[in-house]
């Protein structure tokens, strides 16, 4: 019974929820991130070398043969998920810029002066009734 408590006590924990959050909406942030690379900005990319399709860019090692398939290094495909990865970096780098930049003004926020100590006020006190 102290195992499963203690994996529910785990589980239940703040940042594992967090953790967990983030990275479905992450997948989806790829899924996103992947569509615009190779559906809006490769095929203006691929017009402009040439009317290229990225993803069908293959190096062909063994030609198909009876019932066996062609051996091929896909390195089309590589490019594109490289786009996407790089894509998707410079994506979080500028979140996560945004937040330092935003944490950074709020530390450089003045903060209120401190309160005077007891001994300052009484000093001050005693000051003020000298002067009358």
């Amino acid at each position: 019974m102290g195992f499963i408590k203690e994996f529910k006590d785990f589980a239940m924990r703040g940042n594992v929820m967090d953790m967990a959050i983030g990275i479905i909406i992450g997948g989806a942030f790829g899924k996103i991130v992947s569509s615009l690379v190779s559906d809006v900005i490769m095929p203006p990319i691929g017009l402009a070398v040439g009317g290229v399709n990225f993803s069908e860019l293959k190096t062909t090692l063994r030609e198909a043969s009876e019932g066996v398939e062609a051996v091929t290094i896909n390195y089309g495909t590589f490019l594109q998920t490289t786009f996407d990865f790089v894509i998707i970096a410079l994506a979080i780098f500028m979140v996560i810029k945004a937040m330092n930049n935003m944490k950074k003004k709020e530390e450089e926020a003045p903060a209120a002066p401190p309160e005077p100590s007891k001994e300052e006020k009484l000093l001050t006190e005693i000051r003020d009734l000298l002067k009358k």
